[in-house]
C-alpha cells in the first residue's frame, strides 16, 4: 500500500495512542481515551471492513454465566475468583446500557434459561444440588438470588422439564451496539481505519513503530484489543483462538420462544431474534479442529446445530437455515481476562473467554486506566 503525504499527515502523525481492533474492547477503550484526554490524538486500526473476531458476529447474549458454567469455572478458579468473574461480566453490561442506553443496542431482559438433556441426568443433578449455594454466592453481586427453578413452558422436547433460570439474563442486538460504538466514536473525533492489518510492531520504549502492509508510523502509545488474534502480536500472553460457529432461521410464525438459552456448560447457546432462532456452539466437539484463526463451518458442527434444532428447540416444526456464520474468541486456561502493561508504551485487553457482549466495555475501560 502507498500512502500520501496527505494521508500520513492527516491520520499517521502525531499519534498519542493507538488501538489495534475496533471491536467492544478496542472502541471503548478510544472512547475512555477521549474522555481522560481530550486534545489528544487516538486511531482506531482495524483489519477487517467491519469489526472482526466476535463483536459483530456473536449471538447477542447479555450473560454472567449458568450454573453449569459456573461449575466448571470453579475447577479451574477459587470460589472468590468466580464471584469476581461474575462481578466483572455483570459491571461490563452496566457500562455498556450506560455509555449507549438500551433503546440503541436492542436491550431486553427475558432471563437466561439452561436446559438439561434427559440423557445427562448427572449434570442436572449436580446442578440442581448446587442452585442454593451459588443463589449465596452471587447474591452480593446481583442484590438478590439470580436462579430459579421454572417450568419448560417453551415446548421443548427431549429435555428435563425444569430450566435453571438466570432472571437478571438479557439479550441485545449486536449489529445495532456496534453501530452505536462506531457512531459515539465519530461523534468524538476518533477515526478508524478499516483494511489495516498490523503485522508488526517495534517497542522502542519512547514510542512504538507500527508496520502494516507497505507503511509504518509511530504512536506514543498502542494498546492491543485484538482477543482472539491476540497471539499474532503478543506473542508471550496466554490466549488461544477459539472458533464459534452460529446459524440462524428464516422467520418462524408464531414463534413464541423468548430468552437466551445456555445447555452443557455453555457449549450450547440459542435465542429469539427478529421471529427466528439463532443457535451457537458445539466447540467441545472438536477442540483441536475450533482452535483457529480461520473463519469457516465444518459439517460436525452444524449437523449437530441442526440436530438440536430439529429435535430439542424446534421438533414437529418447519424451519429453514437462512444463514451460517463464524466467530472468533480469544480463550485461555483461565477465565479471567488478560489486562495489563506489557510494556512501557504497549497495553494489551484480551482473553475474554467467549464472554466479549459482557466483559468488552469493562475490560476497554479498564484497558485505558492503565495509563
Amino acid at each position: 500500500m502507498e500512502l500520501s503525504y496527505w494521508e500520513y499527515k492527516t491520520w499517521l502523525s502525531h499519534v498519542d495512542f493507538t488501538i489495534i481492533g475496533s471491536g467492544i474492547v478496542g472502541l471503548n477503550c478510544a472512547l475512555r481515551l477521549r474522555e481522560k484526554y481530550p486534545s489528544s490524538r487516538i486511531l482506531v486500526l482495524e483489519r477487517g471492513s467491519l469489526p472482526q473476531g466476535a463483536s459483530t458476529k456473536n449471538a447477542g447474549f447479555a450473560c454472567f454465566g449458568s450454573v453449569s458454567e459456573i461449575l466448571a469455572d470453579a475447577k479451574a478458579h477459587t470460589e472468590e475468583e468466580v464471584v469476581q468473574l461474575v462481578q466483572k461480566r455483570y459491571n461490563g453490561i452496566q457500562v455498556l446500557r450506560t455509555l449507549l442506553g438500551d433503546k440503541a443496542i436492542g436491550f431486553e431482559q427475558h432471563g437466561g434459561h439452561e436446559l438439561f438433556l434427559e440423557d445427562n441426568s448427572e449434570l442436572f443433578g449436580s446442578c440442581s444440588d448446587s442452585m442454593e449455594h451459588l443463589n449465596k454466592l452471587l447474591l452480593p453481586v446481583f442484590g438478590a438470588p439470580p436462579f430459579a427453578k421454572t417450568k419448560n413452558k417453551f415446548g421443548f422436547s427431549g429435555i428435563y422439564d425444569t430450566y435453571i433460570t438466570h432472571q437478571f439474563e438479557g439479550q441485545l442486538d449486536t449489529g445495532k451496539m456496534m453501530q452505536a460504538l462506531l457512531q459515539k466514536c465519530h461523534d468524538n473525533q476518533i477515526p478508524i481505519l478499516n483494511g489495516i492489518e498490523v503485522t508488526d510492531m517495534e517497542d522502542s520504549g519512547s514510542k512504538v513503530t507500527i508496520h502494516a502492509e507497505g507503511f509504518g508510523f509511530d504512536s506514543k502509545k498502542v494498546f492491543v484489543a485484538t482477543n482472539g488474534f491476540a497471539s499474532k502480536l503478543l506473542q508471550s500472553e496466554m490466549v488461544k483462538s477459539a472458533r464459534a460457529q452460529v446459524l440462524i432461521t428464516k422467520p418462524i410464525k408464531n414463534l413464541k420462544i423468548k430468552g437466551t438459552f445456555h445447555l452443557d456448560e455453555g457449549y450450547y447457546y440459542f435465542r429469539n431474534i427478529d421471529n427466528r432462532i439463532l443457535l451457537g456452539g458445539g466447540r467441545n466437539l472438536d477442540f483441536q479442529t475450533e482452535e483457529t484463526m480461520e473463519f469457516g463451518e465444518t459439517l460436525t458442527i452444524q449437523n449437530a446445530l441442526e440436530k438440536l434444532l430439529k429435535n430439542v428447540i424446534l421438533p414437529d416444526q418447519d424451519f429453514e437455515i437462512d444463514q451460517r456464520w463464524s466467530g472468533i474468541m480469544g480463550v485461555g486456561t483461565q477465565k479471567t481476562p488478560i489486562v495489563k502493561q506489557i510494556s512501557n508504551s504497549v497495553y494489551c485487553g484480551v482473553r475474554l473467554g467467549g464472554m466479549g457482549v459482557a466483559l468488552g466495555s469493562l475490560v476497554g475501560t479498564e484497558l485505558a486506566d492503565l495509563i
